[in-house]
């Protein structure tokens, strides 16, 4: 490896349901003159991914259940709100004022479920979901790129997550595609000859987050970035799934 960049594609609409993505990035591309390569990555936000695929909510269609009215009393959010995390949540992990935990029906743990205000748009009832199945949003957008630029990048669907322990936010992968997510690197040597017992690497991870250094988190208007120069395993038969670690490795629930 030697030069890497992170270059924000430009100008790229305010993506609605039923938008074309894959044709709104290729366009956007083309125009700043960033031609997409094979061993390309591109980090897409799930923000505009969710929108594409009319995962919106309005809160003023939302009758909460008796769950939801409980957590509300707990949490002091709005009960209708509570509902929609319902809808996406396996399992319910920790609860306070103002913050709700769950494990997410895709696996991961995060708050809200990953449903949010943020950048959803200018009404105040309405939110945003995570989409259905982030790792075939993935595979469908690569897919398309390649039908219109005949190049295939690998795909990130990324989002940002809170973290045990540690303030703030980070990105991470919630879905992919033509990357393989985790790096092994058990039996390698160190600088000094020792071989690496232990040490597997969250590599989709640590690209999502360096993307949302370029993204960023309020009206930046980046949803895409282009990661060249990056070596990666290429891999089709992949999933965010494998970087989830697995419940009966869990030692923190």
């Amino acid at each position: 490896m030697t030069d890497l960049t992170f270059t924000p594609i430009p100008d790229i609409p305010i993506v609605r349901p039923g938008d074309d993505l894959g044709a709104l990035i290729a366009t956007a591309a083309g125009a700043a003159g960033l031609a997409l390569q094979n061993d390309d990555v591109l980090v897409v936000t799930q923000k505009v991914v969710s929108k594409a695929e009319n995962r919106f909510v309005c809160l003023r269609d939302v009758t909460p259940s008796r769950r939801a009215l409980d957590l509300a009393g707990t949490t002091g959010k709005d009960p209708r709100l509570l509902e929609v995390i319902l809808w996406d949540t396996a399992e319910v992990v920790r609860v306070r004022r103002d913050l709700i935990i769950v494990e997410h029906r895709l696996g991961f743990v995060c708050a809200n479920a990953g449903v949010d205000h943020s950048n959803v748009g200018p009404e105040d009832d309405l939110v945003l979901r995570l989409p259905a199945d982030p790792d075939e949003s993935a595979r469908r957008l690569r897919a398309r790129l390649c039908e219109l630029t005949g190049a295939a990048p690998a795909v990130i669907v990324n989002d940002s997550h809170g973290r045990p322990w540690r303030e703030g936010t980070e990105g991470v992968a919630i879905g992919l595609a033509g990357l393989v997510p985790v790096q092994d690197l058990r039996g390698h040597p160190d600088l000094f000859g020792y071989r690496l017992r232990h040490t597997t690497v969250g590599f989709a991870d640590q690209i999502a987050a360096a993307a949302s250094l370029v993204m960023g988190q309020t009206d930046e208007g980046w949803p895409v970035v282009l990661v060249r120069g990056l070596v990666y395993e290429p891999g089709e038969n992949v999933s965010a799934r494998q970087i989830l670690r697995p419940r009966e490795r869990d030692l923190f629930r």
